[in-house]
Parts: structure tokens; C-alpha cells; sequence
């Protein structure tokens, strides 16, 4: 009977091609291997018909994943080969990325997820994927398609909650921002709002006040990314308050109005440099370099070198280049009666020239100490029909004021996020005291 039997598995594995010895051999070293294909033969012997799917018990190769990170004074070139990948992969991948991201602005600690193909061509391992977060709010990818590599650059979702501020001013509105937790990102747009009206060097003295209310910006972690906008701010100055409210009017427009829904932005800053010191004022003075009494047709805010300066308001650039004792100079005209002029900067922002366009906030400049000037210093001037007028004290234009069924709304809305500021600032008093 045996000898039958052997006699019958021999013919069968002669039908077969081979397949059956394949399967009987000592290929696999599994033993549970062996009896699956022991039985599937049996099966074969006896007249059935195996099951083809009883044979397929090489288990499926997993994708190899690995993270690199880039070292200093490498590339990304390096980084990748230096995986095994094949040169030619690695290129492709590279030139499919600068579709959408440029190699060069990677920087040393970058990390890269990447999978490798299952199967390899030629005993030559393929990148299946390249991923990537060159910043908190993007993903880029590189992936293996048919027509080769193609790359891609998705924004990553951010949650925005809210938080809140406020203070007692003592020294400067900066160390009772600072005292208060008041993140520096916001603090700035703060002084930014206010310096429409706001002469931060001489209004705000000693047991003024502030509110903000503020967004975080955080991911599916719920870690902070970035901060948001302000929604909701409050000085009160000399006893004067002056409460501003974001709000999106019914054209879709974002702009920040007070009480009276009257906006809050002037054609024309005030200040157009942040963190400055007023270090002389419009009028009569004895010139530091010259030595006699001139008029000073303009103020000066004494900062930093490479200081940002920002376009007072809207307006084309009539005049840039060196202009006299004025250094590096540039003026603005707003509109026919408003022109604002900038000088002794240290440098210009990229690709401005005159005729280009500005919008009021664009960094145009920098603090610098060219010309007639005895420290880094920015020289600020408002003309009013081709005449230096006193910027601390000229009457700006002002913007629009909500009316009708667009001032209900703002008011429906400016009482929720002052409510709003009122539940979260006292959400975190009872933190303050449990800790």
C-alpha cells in the first residue's frame, strides 16, 4: 500500500511540472509549512482538488520604515543615500520635491519618515514614500507613482481657542505685558492697534490699564503652534477707556472698531516702528551735528539697527535711494493731500523701487544711521499738501463707521466677546488661586 502510494505521488509530481516536489521538498523549514503541503497533495492523491489558497504560505513582506534626521553640513542627497537608497531614486525623489518645497531652505534637525518599497527591482531598494514637516503647519510628501515620483504640500488643520489678559501699568505697557503673560507676537499687535491714535512714549502713564482677549492656534495634540489674532482689546489711558472689537462685516472685510463701531484704523500711523524710543520731537532745536538752532520737521524714534519700519498707510513709493543729509530715504504718497517720508534707514526692504506698491504694516525698511545722524535712529515725517506737519499732532483720516443693520450687528457681536473676555478672565483667576 505504501509502495502505491509513493508510486502515485511520483506521477502526480510528474503531471504537475514539479510543483508537488516544490511543495514536499525541504524548502520550508516551518513544520506546520511541511504538513500544509503534505495534506495538499494527499488531497491531490486521493482525486480531490486543493485549495490553491491552502499553497500560499509565504507570508507578504511588510514595507521597511525608517526615520532620518539631516545632519549639519549635510544634504539631503547624503541623508538618503547614505540609507542604501540608490543614487537615481534618491535624485528623482529630490527633483520631484522642488515642485513644492525648495531643498535648500532645509535646515540641520530636519526630520524625514520614510518607506521603502516591499518587493525590490534588482536586489535595489525603492523609496516607496518621503514625508516631512518642514514647519508645525505643513506636511509635505514625496511619493512612487507609475509616471515616477510627484510631491505634494498639505496644511495641517489648527484648532484655535481662546485666551486672555490684562494689567496694571507701572515702568512701560512692555513690562506689565511681560509681568502678565502677554505673549510678544501679541503685545505687538496690540501696540500696532492702538498706534493709530496712541503716542506710546508720552500717553500711557503710571496705573493705566489693559485687556486683551487673544487666539492660540493648536494641533491634534493639543499643543500650541502659533498664536492667533487678537479679537478683543482695552486700554484705559488717563482714565479714558477705549475698548476695540474685531469684526468681519457683511463684504467679508476684518477690521477692528470701538464702542461706537467707528474704525479704529487712520489712513496714516502714528508710530510706524514698534519698540521704539521717541527721542526727539517736532519743532526748533539745536541741530547735534550741524550745532545751530534748525527745525526739526519730523520726530525721531531712536532703535535698534535693522529695526523693521512699516508704511505708515497705503499709498506708491515716490522717492527711494540716498537723499542728502537724509541718508537712506524713502517717501510714500497716500493720496493727493498725504505723503509720509522715512530716513537715515540702513537698509530697504527686497524689490521695492519706485512706483511699487505698499499696504499700510509692510515692512519697507530697516533703522539705520545714514546720513546726518548721530546713532540708529528712524526720522519720521507726515506731509500734508507738500508741507512737514507735526505727526503727534496732525487730525488723521479717519476710516469708515458701521451704520443701519451693520452697526446692530457689530454691537450683537462686540457684547458676546466682551462677555466672552469676562467668563475666560475669570476661568483663570480660579486657576490662579487653586495653584
Amino acid at each position: 500500500m505504501a509502495g502505491r502510494d509513493l508510486v502515485s505521488i511520483a506521477s502526480v509530481m510528474v503531471i504537475l511540472g514539479g510543483t508537488t516536489g516544490y511543495l514536499l521538498s525541504d524548502h520550508y523549514s516551518n513544520a506546520s509549512d511541511t504538513a500544509l503541503s503534505a495534506s495538499a497533495a494527499e488531497s491531490l492523491v486521493m482525486g480531490g482538488e486543493a485549495d490553491v489558497t491552502e499553497t500560499a504560505s509565504i507570508p507578504d513582506l511588510e514595507p521597511r520604515r525608517e526615520t532620518v534626521v539631516l545632519e549639519k553640513g549635510s544634504n539631503l542627497m547624503a541623508t538618503l543615500t547614505a540609507t542604501g537608497l540608490e543614487r537615481t531614486s534618491a535624485y528623482n525623489a529630490i527633483e520631484a520635491l522642488r515642485d513644492v518645497f525648495n531643498p535648500r531652505k532645509l535646515r540641520a534637525g530636519q526630520e524625514f519618515d520614510l518607506v521603502y518599497a516591499a518587493d525590490a527591482q534588482d536586489d535595489i531598494e525603492l523609496l516607496d514614500q518621503m514625508s516631512f514637516q518642514p514647519d508645525p503647519e505643513t506636511i509635505v510628501s514625496v511619493s512612487r507613482t507609475d509616471d515616477g515620483y510627484q510631491a505634494s504640500s498639505d496644511k495641517i488643520e489648527l484648532t484655535p481657542s481662546r485666551n486672555v489678559a490684562s494689567g496694571t501699568i507701572e515702568q512701560s505697557l512692555f513690562l506689565a505685558a511681560e509681568r502678565n503673560g502677554v505673549p510678544i507676537p501679541v503685545l505687538m499687535e496690540l501696540i500696532e492697534l492702538y498706534s493709530y491714535e496712541v503716542d506710546f512714549q508720552r500717553d500711557i502713564q503710571p496705573g493705566d490699564s489693559f485687556e486683551i482677549m487673544y487666539q492660540e492656534l493648536k494641533n491634534d495634540a493639543g499643543e500650541r503652534v502659533r498664536y492667533g489674532d487678537v479679537l478683543y482689546a482695552s486700554m484705559t489711558l488717563s482714565g479714558h477707556e477705549v475698548r476695540l472689537y474685531s469684526y468681519t462685516d457683511s463684504n467679508g472685510e476684518t477690521d477692528f472698531y470701538n464702542q461706537k463701531g467707528e474704525s479704529y484704523r487712520r489712513a496714516l500711523m502714528r508710530t510706524p516702528i514698534n519698540g521704539a524710543r521717541l527721542s526727539s520731537g517736532y519743532g526748533k532745536r539745536k541741530h547735534p551735528i550741524l550745532g545751530y538752532t534748525k527745525m526739526h520737521k519730523g520726530i525721531d524714534f531712536a532703535a535698534p539697527t535693522g529695526t523693521p519700519i512699516f508704511a505708515a498707510g497705503n499709498g506708491t513709493i515716490a522717492k527711494i535711494g540716498r537723499n542728502g543729509g537724509y541718508g537712506n530715504y524713502i517717501q510714500i504718497r497716500h493720496n493727493d493731500s498725504y505723503a509720509t517720508a522715512y530716513a537715515h534707514m540702513n537698509g530697504f526692504a527686497k524689490g521695492l523701487k519706485q512706483g511699487s506698491r505698499v499696504k499700510q504694516g509692510d515692512i519697507i525698511g530697516y533703522v539705520g544711521t545714514t546720513g546726518r545722524s548721530t546713532g540708529p535712529h528712524l526720522h519720521y515725517e507726515i506731509l500734508q499738501n507738500n508741507a512737514q506737519v507735526n505727526p503727534i499732532r496732525v487730525k488723521m483720516p479717519s476710516g469708515k463707521t458701521l451704520k443701519g443693520e451693520e452697526l446692530d450687528r457689530f454691537l450683537a457681536d462686540s457684547d458676546v466677546l466682551r462677555k466672552q473676555y469676562a467668563e475666560l478672565s475669570i476661568g483663570n483667576r480660579k486657576i490662579a488661586s487653586a495653584e
